[in-house]
């Protein structure tokens, strides 16, 4: 028996009372509450063992998600006797606002940020003069101007593919704001709720929200349709830009390749991240 499992957990998470995924001194995160759940789970014996908790996309204070992904190394001996209750154990321990759905054994090449191959977002926007219901005031944004559809849609046909998007993009030194979208569009659900759908390789921070921004000024007639593909001639970030609020936004998915490829998926990434 080798002396760590690698697990991956698919989580699902209400934004709305934590600062983040990340974790951070005197603040409640995701990843906080989760590495409390899982040590409490291990004992005082591992107390000091390393998860190497990683995770598929890291989301903003606020952000929620359906569809996150993350791994951590658990210690083969001590797992095997979790291994039956595991899931009903956290499910104990994590708070309402947080959830583990699922828990599955993956070989250690597998790297919940780096082995994945896309993820997507969606984002619900109410355009109704009496807001969203009270029940969605959590994931979806009040806009009280009426938003059109087919404009919504073709402010986004212009930000598909590969493209340096650095006027979407708070900068990080020495990272790249080259991202390669293959999927963005609008749809307006029998609620009356439009809802974006972007899907990308990876995404860097705040890219979802100023996209969204910027075609929902498109969509209520402020701004012409193709503004937003014109700002990617840019290498700064846009000040004119609205970055959308944060509690329309929900992580849904994140694709991976199949088990042979994990490694060579993650190989890839580091390169092109670098």
């Amino acid at each position: 028996m080798t002396d760590s499992i690698r697990l991956r957990l698919d989580v699902s998470y209400d934004g709305a009372d934590f600062s983040g995924w990340a974790v951070q001194p005197a603040r409640r995160t995701v990843a906080g509450v989760l590495i409390e759940a899982i040590q409490r789970l291990l004992g005082a014996d591992h107390a000091d063992t390393p998860l190497g908790l990683t995770v598929a996309g890291r989301t903003d204070a606020g952000v929620h998600a359906t569809g996150q992904v993350c791994h951590v190394d658990l210690p083969a001996a001590r797992y095997a006797e979790l291994e039956s209750s595991l899931l009903r154990r956290l499910g104990a321990l994590m708070p309402p606002d947080a959830r583990v759905r699922s828990i599955a054994e993956v070989p250690p090449t597998f790297d919940a940020r780096f082995s994945a191959t896309f993820r997507r977002y969606e984002y619900r926007v109410c355009d109704e003069a009496w807001g969203p219901e009270p029940l969605r005031r959590h994931d979806t944004l009040g806009w009280l101007r009426p938003l059109d559809l087919d404009l919504l849609n073709e402010a986004a046909a212009g930000l598909l593919g590969e493209h340096d998007f650095a006027a979407f993009c708070k900068r990080k030194e020495h990272a790249t704001t080259i991202r390669a979208i293959n999927r963005l569009d609008w749809r307006r659900d029998p609620d009356r709720i439009l809802v974006a759908t972007v899907q990308a390789d990876a995404f860097c921070q705040s890219m979802v929200r100023s996209l969204v921004g910027a075609m929902l000024a498109v969509g209520e007639g402020r701004r012409p349709a193709e503004w937003p593909a014109k700002l990617l001639t840019m290498r700064e970030r846009s000040s004119e830009v609205m970055v959308a609020a944060a509690h329309g936004l929900t992580l849904v998915e994140v694709g991976y390749p199949d088990e042979g490829e994990y490694a060579a998926r993650a190989d890839a990434t580091r390169r092109l991240r670098a």
